[in-house]
């Protein structure tokens, strides 16, 4: 736990030495409060909930959870920096989730300065709260398999815009899966088991259903998987790039 806990502060203090984390999150915020407010119709539709705001999360991840997952390894390698990180004292293991943790750190942070909007819709109206934060834990959970996904990508290469590049791709995919137009093609051609497969696999499905307010024991197990699968798959990618 404490190589885990080294790896962690190492890293979260290296993303606030440079001026990118903070341009991440400026542009973060400067999208979700476009989206939300004028792209969303916010104040048109006359309802006092943050639907607008979560509905353009898994658009805004697409693109800015992989420009901050894309350095996690591929940075090391280029810089030849991993075969000092995996001398030191820690194993695979507590290095690859010590740089993951204090990635999903930074995006944690990064949402959770948007509370902002959370308190205009509650100075606005009389919203269900109980959904918002449901909505916030969904969205968190999504950007965490986002990240897995982008560490394993950016663990199979040295060059970060290449990792980018994959990992869009891979979330696209799996976003995509959970579209209805998607779904009704599907349906059109395979039975109703396979469009539920299809559909299970999808970060949308899993993320709308938690929107709704209903915590589902099945949703939080799929993130969980989906974060421990692909974190796995980083250390497996890392031994093999590290024994050739």
């Amino acid at each position: 736990m404490s190589g885990t806990m080294t790896i962690y502060r190492r890293e979260l203090r290296s993303y606030f030495a440079t001026p990118v984390a903070y341009v991440f999150i400026v542009i973060f915020l400067l999208l979700s409060g476009a989206f939300t407010f004028y792209l969303g119709g916010f104040y048109e539709r006359g309802q006092a909930d943050l639907q607008p705001f979560f509905t353009f999360h898994p658009w805004l991840y697409l693109f800015l959870v992989p420009a901050v997952s894309m350095r996690l390894w591929a940075e090391e390698r280029k810089s030849g920096t991993i075969e000092l990180l995996l001398t030191l004292p820690v194993t695979m293991w507590q290095a690859v989730v010590g740089k993951f943790l204090a990635a999903w750190t930074f995006i944690a942070l990064a949402l959770a300065l948007t509370f902002p909007i959370w308190l205009t819709v509650n100075y606005l109206g009389d919203p269900d709260n109980g959904v918002i934060a449901a909505s916030y834990l969904g969205s968190l959970l999504m950007a965490g398999a986002f990240l897995a996904i982008g560490s394993c990508l950016s663990a199979a290469t040295r060059n970060q815009v290449v990792a980018f590049i994959l990992t869009v791709v891979v979330c696209f995919v799996l976003l995509l899966a959970g579209y209805p137009l998607v779904l009704e093609a599907i349906g059109a051609i395979a039975p109703q088991g396979v469009v539920d497969a299809v559909a299970g696999l999808s970060f949308l499905t899993h993320f709308e259903s938690i929107g709704k307010g209903v915590i589902d024991l099945r949703d939080l197990i799929y993130f969980v998987l989906m974060i421990l699968f692909w974190l796995y798959a980083t250390a497996i990618v890392i031994d093999m790039k590290k024994a050739a």
